[in-house]
């Protein structure tokens, strides 16, 4: 597909087909996330892909008291752990205040979300949900941060128009102002 068309139909979905997503499809935008760029090319994440009826039943109360009722419609949910920052990213970190790590987990995300909306496939981004229940259904570690989790399926809600700002509203060349 196009990129620009790709990125035109890439939507937030929130209703699901009863319909298994192809395990080499899953495997696809996995792989998309762990190519993707990362500070200091630290690669901090690890992805949890949860297909497992029950499992996922259990994962979609954690995220439903938050308002994430269509979670457990999604065929996969990704969670995306926040492994333990490279000590020059760490530094980095700091010294520009910048969390790094939580910018790596973002570009992670899209390249999973546009992997998917090629493929056919519709996501949504999740930053909503008990972390605490999500760490200790999946054996997630204390010391380790879901930060993210991603619905995955076959939409069954409707492609929306996008509405975003103007382009001259959003871009400068040159300087920031006046």
């Amino acid at each position: 597909m196009d990129f620009k068309e790709l990125v035109k139909i890439r939507q937030s979905n929130r209703a699901y087909h009863d319909r298994a997503v192809e395990k080499e499809k899953v495997e696809l935008c996995l792989e998309a996330g762990r190519l993707s760029p990362s500070a200091n090319n630290s690669q901090g994440w690890t992805f949890v892909a949860v297909a497992d009826a029950e499992l996922k039943a259990r994962f979609a109360e954690s995220a439903y008291r938050l308002g994430g009722s269509f979670v457990g419609q999604a065929p996969v949910i990704i969670a995306l752990v926040a492994e333990k920052p490279l000590l020059i990213s760490k530094f980095g970190s700091a010294l520009r205040k910048i969390d790094f790590a939580s910018l790596d987990i973002g570009i992670a995300a899209a390249h999973i979300c546009l992997q998917a909306a090629d493929l056919g496939l519709g996501t949504c981004m999740l930053e909503s949900f008990d972390e605490k229940s999500v760490k200790a259904l999946l054996n997630i570690p204390d010391n380790r941060r879901v930060a993210l989790i991603i619905t995955l399926g076959y939409p069954a809600d409707i492609q929306r128009e996008k509405r975003r700002k103007r382009f001259d509203e959003v871009v400068r060349w040159d300087k920031y102002g006046k």
